[in-house]
């Protein structure tokens, strides 16, 4: 959670998007900026919990793939209103999916069945596997930039993950970059990333704060 912070704050500085995969090295839940914790410790068993920096719900970290994206706000997806980049971001993950043999759909509509749980019925613009919520995303908007935070859930792909980002970074969309470049932070993003983990994201103060 840091480090994507870290990289919408350095968005502007950097001068183009920024595609990050990660993992979880033990099994955790995370939930969005705006959502009480009370609710999401009576919702998931899953801990630690950590508060997102963007919205939406609970998401749990017991097996997923997750990745971040980091917008300048001189980028056009910047200038999208929420709910076209949220779908944008997933048709371009149904084009990955595709490469890799797996037919994937755009919900056209939401099923909710628990509120505040991201994978429990689908909202709008979710990406779906028969009918299953595979991949949902939460967002925030700054004057630093646009930061995207997404996971997928690879219950039945018979796939290893990397496999699943090579078709995600081989299917960019011409209207986010012409073509990827390493990218290696520098010791000032890394610091910054430190500063927020430990005087943010790792404080039981933060993460209950509502």
């Amino acid at each position: 959670m840091a480090m994507d912070e870290a990289l919408l704050e350095f968005a502007r500085e950097a001068g183009r998007p920024t595609l990050r995969f990660y993992g979880w090295s033990e099994p955790a839940a995370s939930f969005g900026y705006f959502q009480r914790y009370a609710e999401v410790e009576r919702l998931t068993t899953l801990r630690p919990l950590v508060r997102r920096p963007t919205a939406g719900g609970i998401v749990p970290h017991d097996r997923d793939w997750t990745y971040s994206l980091a917008f300048p706000t001189d980028h056009p997806w910047h200038g999208f209103k929420a709910v076209e980049s949220y779908r944008t971001v997933h048709v371009w993950l149904q084009e990955a999916f595709l490469r890799v043999g797996v037919e994937t759909e755009v919900a056209s509509e939401a099923r909710r069945v628990l509120a505040g749980q991201c994978f429990a019925g689908h909202e709008k613009f979710d990406l779906l596997l028969r009918g299953r919520k595979i991949a949902g995303a939460a967002q925030r908007r700054t004057r630093q930039g646009l930061l995207i935070q997404g996971s997928i859930r690879p219950d039945g792909l018979m796939f290893a993950r990397e496999v699943w980002e090579q078709a995600m970074a081989g299917t960019l969309p011409e209207n986010v970059a012409s073509g990827w470049a390493a990218y290696v932070p520098d010791e000032r993003l890394i610091v910054r990333a430190e500063e927020l983990a430990r005087g943010k994201y790792a404080l039981p103060g933060y993460n209950r704060k509502r």
